[in-house]
């Protein structure tokens, strides 16, 4: 095992990682940008060095700061978190070239998974259900995009191969602005990720989002812990996540799960990753593979009892998986609430001093934050400054404990998402459960936000 671990993060993340480092016994070097310099796991960490300034790009997304930390401070292994640098092959190839372990899959993995072309193809050779549309990047010729489109069928969407985050996509309902949508959409792709490759597929109307959540070791063993319902979302931003997922047999989901673990096994991945799928009609379609811990690992924690941070940690170090797929049982409902320093209606970013932090409590609650009183919520990063989870025997019981633990958060001096989620927790649709995607729009369309 490690005896030392460098966080590549900031926020709840890197709180999160830190706490886990130090239940296996490991030290945890955490490094900070000067906007970060009063947060909570600077303070809490072994060793913290501050590497640049407030602006992403001088700090948390520069490579050489971070490396040059991990050899000052005899750091053996990096874990990206999530964002940021999780995802970047480039990355973990400088890590793994510099004597430290990359806490997360190989870079060729990173790279494979990280276009969403060649991710799919992997996808339809490891028998994962995708999609309808493209078999890879789009033609040039104009004829053949129409030809391909009018045999996926209308209404389409097109995707940046090398997109992410709900940004490069664009939906297309008519022959007549298909051309013009992969024009417009490859030049977004080419300036926002330099790849302008796009493709096709088809698009799903009233689908919702489930993910399942995978471990695999290096000794080719692999499974899969799950799966978590992320239908409650903005803008392609996820808010509300759970699990198991409402309303779907169980036989769906294993069946999709068995795939997931065997595409693992086939690609030689290794570490925590998640398989983003559209549920519509019984069926789910692959859309993307996240090479990184989720935000929303905590709702899975919670079900299986396992930690997925502290898996990762152990994968990296050469150990093996300590259990096979007959032993991972599922216990209960889990909810997780993102909370961010937003207005609740206008969604504008809110940052500045906490005055005033609550954090609730009582069974089932936890808690992942980095928030305190009088802690300063920087206006350079995401919005989101923590998570409520809650845990239930029923769905019934983790509804009634997330009501109850956001009516005792209190956050004051800063605008927060909260009351948000207070309204969604007693929404006849919600409770019902099985929303689809574009449920949370339309929602706000009616209540006129």
């Amino acid at each position: 095992m490690f005896k030392k671990v460098l966080i590549a993060n900031r926020g709840e993340i890197a709180l999160r990682i830190q706490r886990a480092c130090r239940e296996l016994g490991i030290k945890s070097v955490v490094v900070y940008s000067e906007a970060d310099r009063d947060a909570k796991y600077v303070r809490l960490a072994d060793e913290a060095v501050c590497i640049g300034p407030a602006p992403s790009a001088q700090s948390y997304l520069s490579m050489p700061a971070i490396i040059a930390t991990a050899e000052v401070t005899d750091a053996e292994a990096i874990h990206p978190g999530y964002g940021f640098l999780s995802e970047n092959a480039d990355f973990a190839e400088r890590v793994e070239r510099s004597g430290f372990t990359f806490i997360g899959p190989t870079p060729e993995s990173i790279r494979l998974m990280g276009d969403k072309v060649s991710a799919k193809q992997a996808m339809i050779r490891a028998g994962v259900p995708c999609v309808p549309g493209s078999e890879g990047a789009l033609p040039e010729d104009p004829k053949e995009i129409i030809k391909i489109a009018r045999t996926v069928g209308y209404p389409v969407i097109i995707k940046a191969a090398g997109g992410g985050g709900g940004r490069g996509m664009r939906v297309v309902h008519t022959e007549a602005a298909l051309v013009h949508a992969v024009q417009t959409t490859r030049a977004e792709a080419g300036a926002a990720f330099g790849n302008p490759e796009v493709y096709m597929e088809k698009f799903l109307e009233n689908p919702r989002h489930v993910e399942i959540q995978v471990l695999a070791d290096t000794f080719k063993n692999a499974v899969w812990l799950g799966e978590r319902d992320c239908s409650m979302q903005r803008r392609h931003q996820k808010i509300i996540e759970e699990a198991p997922a409402p309303g779907i047999p169980r036989r769906n989901i294993e069946k999709v799960g068995d795939r997931c673990a065997a595409a693992c096994k086939k690609m030689g991945y290794r570490g925590a990753g998640t398989f983003e799928f559209l549920y519509e009609n019984g069926e789910f379609y692959f859309i993307e593979m996240n090479t990184r811990v989720q935000v929303e690992h905590p709702v899975t924690e919670m079900v299986t009892g396992i930690d997925i941070v502290q898996q990762q940690i152990k994968i990296a170090a050469g150990e093996k998986l300590p259990f096979t797929q007959r032993q991972i049982e599922m216990h209960g409902h889990a909810i997780e609430c993102r909370i961010n320093a937003e207005d609740p209606v206008k969604f504008v970013p809110s940052p500045g001093r906490i005055t005033m932090w609550h954090a609730p409590g009582g069974p089932g609650v936890r808690v992942d934050s980095h928030a305190y009183t009088n802690y300063f919520v920087p206006p350079n990063y995401d919005s989101m400054i923590g998570k409520i989870i809650v845990h239930g025997d029923t769905r019934e019981q983790a509804l009634a404990r997330m009501r109850i633990a956001l009516s005792e958060t209190v956050v004051e001096g800063i605008q927060t998402n909260i009351p948000l989620h207070r309204e969604l927790m007693a929404d006849a649709k919600f409770i019902e459960g099985g929303t689809s995607i574009h449920y949370l729009e339309g929602w706000m369309a009616a209540h006129k936000r």
